[in-house]
């Protein structure tokens, strides 16, 4: 039996042998009929530069491989083909709303409930979010009411901000915006100017004009209370509306200003931007919700950005109200800039590097000191300046 044993695995064996070396003749007998490669020319350097035939041509183009995220950045310009404007099946849309890995957008009358295509949902460098509301985009429709956004068209403007858990990342809040309308409140909550100041400050470094609306003056003792603490605001060239939700006043001049552009509404949580809303364009059927007893704050009733047509032209982005609103990227050395009134006295400061805020021999605070320079702005500056970055 062993005998029998050991010459079925002797066998075994010697078929394994053969086999393999059969194979190896046959690869070899591929490798000889195979048409080899050109060789590679030795001699390019005495030839024509000119001369196409002289220059080193045959050896193969290899492709270099990148990460998915880095192809995203390295992507190149479209040629006409690829061109997403010049493609027969996709449709030109309007983002109005978004959510986590959907969209909706309107196209003509009509709006599509879409996702997004694959290589869209790498975030953009710098941002958390690839698409936001405002964004010109191209969709392939489906047919059925809904479709996929292949791709974004370039922005032109962009509303912007720290995102809120990821504080080194940016968060488009809305694009393609033609101003910023800040919205305060004179009471529930109470006025804060420093808040306006950080909106204003928001516009400016994202290219925007701002306007300055203040809610619920009916609750003010009366008109000039209020005038006179925008006073500084409207001498700098703001243009700064006082309006009610609740009696009417100024909605009609606010209807005007948002007529034919594309406005986000940006402010405290509470101080009545949906009531406003609600107030020019009283079909849209806006949530509102009181203020808060106890802490005297706005509760957050809108919670997602969304874009509303106005039946007078124009769009109206209605955002979350932002209790904090931060600067990020901004340094303290370039916050006077911001603010015309002390940059404007920089000039006259003892040292050229000078901030402003405890230094001897500094303008501003000379100005300030002689009511030169509105104490509130001042102050205002002051407490920015300090919560920046060097």
């Amino acid at each position: 039996m062993e005998d029998q044993a050991l010459s079925n695995r002797e066998g075994r064996a010697a078929r394994h042998r053969a086999r393999n070396e059969a194979l190896r003749r046959e690869r070899k007998q591929v490798k000889r009929h195979r048409k080899l490669d050109a060789p590679r020319r030795k001699d390019w350097l005495l030839g024509d530069a000119r001369d196409p035939e002289s220059l080193d041509v045959d050896m193969p183009v290899v492709e270099r491989v990148v990460p998915r995220r880095e192809r995203v950045l390295l992507r190149p310009e479209a040629d006409e083909e690829e061109d997403p404007l010049a493609r027969n099946d996709c449709l030109r849309g309007t983002v109005v709303e978004v959510a986590t890995g959907l969209c909706r957008v309107r196209v003509g009358a009509e709006t599509l409930l879409c996702g997004l295509r694959g290589l869209l949902s790498v975030a953009e460098s710098g941002l958390t979010n690839v698409v936001a509301v405002g964004d010109e985009v191209m969709v392939a429709a489906d047919g059925a009411g809904g479709g996929v956004v292949d791709s974004v068209l370039p922005r032109r403007s962009a509303l912007v901000r720290p995102d809120v858990f990821l504080g080194h990342l940016q968060q488009v809040i809305a694009a393609n915006i033609d101003q910023l309308l800040v919205v305060a409140s004179w009471r529930e909550p109470a006025l804060w100017l420093e808040m306006i100041d950080r909106y204003l400050i928001a516009a400016e470094r994202n290219g925007l004009p701002a306007v300055v609306c203040v809610n619920k003056v009916d609750l003010a003792a009366g008109p000039a209370e209020c005038r006179a603490a925008l006073a500084p605001y409207e001498r700098l060239g703001y243009c700064v509306i006082f309006t009610s939700a609740r009696t009417g006043e100024g909605v009609e001049a606010l209807r005007e200003l948002l007529r034919g552009k594309v406005t986000a509404l940006s402010g405290l949580s509470g101080v009545g931007k949906s009531s406003l809303l609600a107030a020019v364009e009283p079909g849209l059927q806006l949530r509102t919700h009181a203020v808060s007893e106890h802490w005297h704050q706005g509760q957050h009733t809108t919670t997602q950005v969304t874009l509303w047509p106005l039946a007078r032209g124009g769009f109206v982005a209605d955002t979350p109200g932002i209790r904090e609103f931060g600067l990020g990227g901004l340094h303290r050395g370039e916050l006077s800039r911001y603010y015309p009134e002390i940059h404007a006295l920089a000039g006259g400061c003892r040292f050229a590097d000078c901030r402003h805020v405890d230094e001897p021999g500094c303008a501003v605070r000379q100005a300030a000191a002689a009511g030169l320079v509105p104490a509130a702005r001042y102050d205002n500056y002051q407490k920015i300046y300090r919560n920046l970055p060097e």
